[in-house]
């Protein structure tokens, strides 16, 4: 477990090797044994693997090409007004990565184009969307993350990279359309699984970390 917590990184670039259906349903079967309060599971997974994600990435080149910004989020990823030190974090975070991609400031139309990576799972083979009831509240949304944690480090384990995307908050209706979501299920994120691109310099990236008395405190 605690190989499994120091290895985990948000892998932001894939090969194409592709990943057993056998082994994501292992993985995901054993991760909804995580924690949710009162036992409610508010998660429902949708996996996209194989031919499947085939149709979701034409869909998506398409919806890309009509409207490379997305449809209107349901919810924001972040507050509007960050303050610190949450805003300098986010803002390091964003520069080291343009940094190992050498994307400079100045190169707008470079790092659109890198955003919309996202789009595309940064190229991975599979992924699973995550949805919860629209009538939970803030404390289920912190059993999604249980359940997504869970999940990460259990890839890991198999030798496999994840990146959990928030970014896809701004497809909601294709993605809901394509997975066949009821209308009462939102999309909270997804969940790029495949094999790590070891030659790709993004995947180098390890994120900062605040010092431990800064966060932990003992009373």
């Amino acid at each position: 477990m605690s190989d499994a917590v120091a290895k985990r990184r948000s892998v932001r670039a894939f090969t194409a090797a592709p990943v057993d259906n056998a082994l994501i349903a292992d993985v995901l079967g054993r991760a909804v044994r995580s924690p949710s309060g009162g036992n409610l599971q508010p998660w429902r997974l949708y996996v996209l693997n194989g031919e499947a994600m085939a149709r979701f990435r034409a869909v998506m080149e398409a919806r890309l090409a009509e409207n490379p910004i997305g449809e209107s989020p349901e919810y924001d990823v972040y507050p509007p007004n960050l303050k610190e030190p949450y805003r300098t974090r986010r803002f390091q975070i964003g520069e080291a990565l343009y940094e190992k991609l050498e994307i400079p400031r100045s190169d707008k139309l470079a790092r659109l184009q890198w955003l919309q990576s996202n789009d595309r799972f940064f190229g991975a083979p599979a992924a699973a969307f995550c949805f919860t009831d629209r009538i939970m509240g803030k404390p289920q949304w912190s059993d999604l993350g249980m359940l997504l944690q869970t999940a990460m480090l259990l890839f890991e384990e198999a030798g496999l990279g994840t990146c959990a995307q928030e970014a896809w908050s701004r497809w909601p209706s294709t993605v809901a359309e394509f997975v066949g979501a009821p209308a009462e299920m939102m999309l909270f994120c997804g969940l790029a699984i495949g094999h790590p691109d070891t030659q790709a310099a993004v995947n180098t990236l390890v994120a900062a970390r605040a010092p431990q008395d800064e966060v932990v405190s003992f009373v």
